[in-house]
């Protein structure tokens, strides 16, 4: 498994994958760590726990320390919400944890019936698994998602499968998906859930390095060329932000996973439910928070 990884990052490196990256520090071996005590808050602490942390606009929302799991922060962590494109952090997990990326897919007409954002690649091409995966991680592209997946599974039903069993193998037990890019359907998931979930993409290098991915030039198999612009705007303005991922549909509101580090700490934000644009505005306010917190403070200790 870790020589696949290590071929992966060697296959990204010889495409150019990343014009322009926003990596502030050198992307780590993947890191084996126990399953994260993401804990509820006592029952005497209410919805929104600490008071002392800032008021962001999220509906749910939790933060966690990503070196140890630790909770420094949750807002209605356990309630079940739609996660929009957030959710393609666990499909990249199976894709790495379970499949094979060191190889080609050939696009099928099914794969192309997703909307909104993609592509636009037509059945019968040919494309690295890499290059699609780079492009749902750094473009959010629904039709990159529908192809790894169905190439995976066999069928977008299987592969959901398999992603509700790796949730359960990490401990997200209150998430149910139906398919790999987060478009409306009935599923759903919860902020401490994606905490969970973003915990263990934290620590696969090959993600690492595309969610801090600012553009990425998708070659197409008919010689064009496409600049891919990454979904998160911290990357451009925020010098803590080194990545994770962007959500929006209608039925999940804005939706966005973040991390931040100083050297010292490094911390993960979910923020699921927003309806306002203020959202990575309220993520770089609260991982400084986070981040310059004198004690690290935790709801238990692990």
């Amino acid at each position: 498994m870790f020589r696949h990884r290590v071929l992966i990052l060697g296959l990204l490196a010889l495409a150019g994958c990343a014009t322009e990256s926003t990596t502030r520090t050198s992307t780590p071996a993947r890191v084996e760590a126990a399953r994260p005590m993401i804990a509820a808050a006592p029952v005497t602490a209410g919805p929104i726990w600490p008071a002392s942390a800032p008021q962001i606009h999220a509906r749910y929302a939790i933060m966690i320390d990503a070196r140890t799991g630790r909770t420094l922060y949750q807002k209605n962590a356990d309630v079940h919400s739609q996660v929009a494109s957030t959710q393609k952090l666990m499909t990249a997990l199976v894709l790495l944890q379970r499949g094979d990326l060191a190889g080609t897919l050939t696009i099928a007409r099914e794969d192309t019936l997703v909307e909104p954002g993609k592509l636009n690649v037509r059945a019968g091409q040919t494309y690295s698994r890499v290059a699609l995966l780079s492009a749902m991680i750094v473009k959010s592209e629904n039709d990159a998602a529908a192809a790894l997946a169905r190439d995976h599974a066999g069928s977008i039903p299987a592969f959901a499968a398999e992603m509700n069993q790796v949730a359960r193998e990490i401990g997200a037990n209150n998430s149910y998906f139906v398919n790999p890019h987060g478009l409306p359907a009935s599923q759903f998931s919860t902020a401490r859930d994606m905490a969970i979930i973003a915990f263990h993409a934290y620590r696969e290098p090959i993600l690492r390095r595309l969610m801090a991915t600012k553009y990425y030039t998708f070659l197409y198999a008919d010689g064009r060329t496409r600049q891919l612009e990454n979904t998160n705007k911290l990357l451009g303005r925020s010098m803590i932000c080194n990545g994770m991922k962007t959500g929006f549909t209608n039925a999940a509101g804005r939706c966005l996973v973040s991390s931040a580090t100083n050297g010292s700490r490094d911390v993960i934000l979910v923020q699921l439910g927003s309806k306002t644009n203020y959202i990575f505005d309220d993520a770089e306010t609260m991982m400084q928070w986070g981040l310059n917190s004198a004690s690290p403070f935790s709801l238990a200790s692990y």
